[in-house]
């Protein structure tokens, strides 16, 4: 099935982008050129790593489920991944944000689980040590929650529960990028560089993988908009 990928990605674009463009009250196209610079910004460091790490043999592709195009050893899949998905993610934090005025944590809240998610990630990252994706992944993590915590708790506290919401999409997309639902994975990992605890077939360390690319993204699109059109 060499279109798997292809469609996930594409599939978890449509949506929100046809949304953005038809609905007319919230009209997230408006915001458009700084979402896609946002997310060009991000994308650009987040393609290197992953082109390092598919050249080391730190995760792979199987080449049953993509299109036979690769750049810098990476489908063509892999590529639109980091457009289609962070503009998904990004819509949806800013959709609930503009209907759901009050979905948020409180201050409180928000400083409690940032910091024992701090310290759980600690913990992990000091007893796997040295395995690439969970190093450079968990470094990555609380090097930008910290930040989060220090200069941007109100964008922490809208932001934690949007990516919530986000995980639901999450786990089935990349569950069946990672093998269920499927004979083989879309996506390998070398389970020397990980730590071998899964959510279904996800490794543990893509939620926070993920969350270092959405809401890096995010904080630079705030950023845009507020230069753009003033303070949100």
């Amino acid at each position: 099935m060499p279109y798997l990928y292809l469609i996930l990605t594409l599939g978890s674009l449509s949506i929100p982008l046809l949304y953005s463009v038809f609905e007319k009250k919230f009209h997230f196209i408006q915001h458009a050129k700084n979402a896609f610079l946002s997310i060009i910004i991000v994308a650009i460091p987040f393609i290197i790593w992953d082109a390092l790490f598919t050249k080391f043999g730190i995760w792979g592709f199987n080449d049953t489920y993509h299109l036979p195009y690769k750049l810098l050893g990476m489908p063509i899949e892999e590529w639109l991944f980091f457009f289609c998905i962070p503009y998904a993610c990004l819509f949806t934090h800013e959709v609930l944000s503009y209907f759901l005025k009050d979905f948020k944590l409180s201050k409180t809240a928000t400083i409690v689980s940032g910091v024992l998610l701090i310290l759980l990630v600690f913990i992990l990252l000091i007893f796997n040590f040295g395995k690439w994706y969970t190093t450079l992944n968990f470094i990555f993590f609380l090097l930008l929650l910290s930040y989060g915590l220090r200069f941007q708790l109100h964008v922490l506290q809208r932001y934690f529960l949007s990516f919530l919401v986000i995980l639901a999409p999450f786990l089935l997309v990349n569950g069946i990028l990672t093998g269920s639902f499927i004979d083989i994975p879309v996506v390998w990992y070398n389970p020397q560089e990980i730590i071998g605890f899964r959510i279904f077939t996800i490794p543990v360390e893509d939620a926070f993988y993920a969350f270092n690319l959405l809401f890096s993204i995010q904080l630079i699109f705030n950023a845009l908009k507020t230069k753009s059109y003033g303070k949100q």
